[in-house]
């Protein structure tokens, strides 16, 4: 990929001549993922996203405007960014091609000393799995799915456990493994399987938010607002203020219809 070529030549340069190759961005397709980067400066955050599901992108859809799923967050933050998104509606990011890049690029990445993990649902799964890979530093993952292993969560009884068997869940990175990691996993209680998932990451400072659900419909541009704005002092500060966000989630999520 042609990042990972980039990468290799820029880090046999001196820190000054790394910074002064920025700003650098481009795009690639890694067989059934799409992949998005914009690296500004090595003294600012590098998020890494990927997406979630219910944004089932087919190859089609791409062209040099497309942005995956939380590129945009990143870029609003100034940011560095680089964002992986699904093909197709079955795709828990089990793809060995896209696996051997992150096996690269995660030995490429050292000038950036401060790395984020964003993710929901799947895109959570997937930070989850390769956080020790990237060597993030800090995660924030609402309702995330620790993995579909299901001799580990024989109690995950999703329709979209069985259709994820088509992968193999027993090689690397098929189960949480967030290394030095720390941050926040935002759910609801009252989702049983999302619960006990969340119990699978101690480490974590758990967010419990009744109501919320699992997923956010994407017209729902209150819920949206509140997501936004936990993202955001995410990726600026690298902690959330929950006693702030504590109200807003009552407003948000206990109103009545």
């Amino acid at each position: 990929m042609k990042l990972l070529y980039w990468l290799s030549e820029w880090l046999s340069l001196s820190p000054e001549d790394q910074q002064a190759k920025l700003p650098h961005s481009g795009s690639s397709l890694l067989d059934d993922v799409f992949v998005k980067y914009d690296l500004l400066d090595v003294n600012k955050p590098l998020l890494f996203t990927f997406s979630p599901s219910g944004t089932d992108i087919k190859g089609q859809d791409l062209n040099e405007n497309f942005s995956p799923w939380g590129y945009q967050v990143a870029r609003q933050q100034q940011v560095n960014v680089i964002s992986f998104q699904h093909l197709g509606v079955s795709n828990w990011f089990r793809n060995p091609n896209l696996i051997h890049f992150l096996e690269q690029l995660s030995s490429m990445l050292t000038p950036f000393q401060c790395r984020l993990g964003y993710g929901l649902s799947r895109g959570g799964f997937a930070i989850g799995a390769f956080a020790n890979l990237l060597k993030l530093n800090h995660v924030l993952l609402f309702y995330p799915v620790s993995t579909k292993n299901k001799m580990l969560v024989p109690w995950d009884g999703r329709s979209s456990t069985e259709l994820a068997q088509q992968f193999n869940w027993e090689n690397n990175y098929h189960d949480r493994n967030l290394g030095e990691a720390n941050g926040y996993i935002i759910y609801d209680p009252t989702n049983d399987i999302d619960k006990l998932h969340a119990q699978r990451y101690p480490k974590l400072i758990q967010f419990k938010v009744v109501g919320m659900g699992h997923g956010v419909h994407p017209n729902d541009l209150d819920r949206q607002d509140f997501y936004n704005q936990m993202v955001e002092q995410f990726i600026q500060h690298q902690k959330i203020d929950i006693s702030q966000f504590n109200e807003q989630a009552k407003t948000q999520f206990l109103k009545e219809d």
